[in-house]
């Protein structure tokens, strides 16, 4: 799965597209409190499109297992981000490695909507999240290049004799100057590894590790955003 936190108020609206040359399943994780949209996930073939509205002040995120297989009493047989096998996670998370997709929607007309794309628990699948509108300064968040490609030996995640996934160093070599814990869990402390520099340097508008904010969190006040699976190269 690929995964998105949001925050949200009423009157957005999120364009989910699939790009790529198999079926994905977007699972939508809704926050404390509130309910996860379309009962926390659905199919999404290639070249087709979902719109849905942001549920009123909810956190949510949204996720692609990259599964070609139709599924079977509402399971899907993931590759990566599995959610028990489950097609609908209802607010369950799933299992990394996964690209992350976070936003955080104003609860007012007024104030600004921070989104990003990361990965902090790892790479399945590229992704971009752009505003539809906007104004000056609203920018994307992607990673368009496939990792899995350049993914380092010891991070990849093999099924059916190909690479479906890329850990990242935290969840690979578990210390805590990558999982920026114990004595690194500050952006002082913390600071871009070898592993995170390689992926900054291929996903420049991504999150590479825990404190990337500078380079990697936008800001906007569009009413529409499009969130589009294996998105052409810019």
């Amino acid at each position: 799965m690929i995964f998105l936190c949001v925050c949200g108020c009423r009157g957005i609206e999120l364009i989910l597209v699939n790009n790529c040359n198999e079926s994905v399943w977007p699972a939508i994780l809704g926050g404390a409190g509130h309910h996860s949209p379309e009962g926390g996930g659905f199919r999404l073939a290639t070249g087709e499109e979902a719109v849905f509205p942001v549920p009123g002040g909810g956190r949510g995120g949204y996720g692609a297992a990259r599964a070609a297989a139709s599924t079977t009493k509402g399971r899907v047989p993931a590759k990566t981000g599995d959610c028990a096998g489950l097609l609908k996670c209802g607010g369950a998370g799933g299992v990394p490695p996964a690209t992350v997709v976070e936003m955080t929607f104003g609860t007012d007309k007024s104030a600004l909507h921070y989104y990003d794309v990361s990965l902090v628990d790892g790479f399945n699948l590229p992704v971009a999240m752009v505003p539809v509108g906007g104004g000056v300064g609203c920018g994307s968040a992607a990673c368009e290049v496939d990792l899995n490609v350049c993914c380092p030996s010891r991070f990849e995640v093999r099924k059916g004799g190909r690479v479906v996934g890329c850990r990242s160093a935290c969840q690979a070599l578990k210390t805590d100057k990558y999982c920026c814990t114990g004595e690194f869990a500050s952006p002082k402390s913390c600071r871009p590894t070898l592993f995170s520099t390689l992926f900054k340097s291929l996903c420049p508008r991504a999150y590479s590790f825990a404190f990337d904010d500078s380079s990697s969190l936008r800001t906007c006040r569009a009413s529409r955003y499009l969130i589009t699976f294996c998105p052409p190269r810019r």
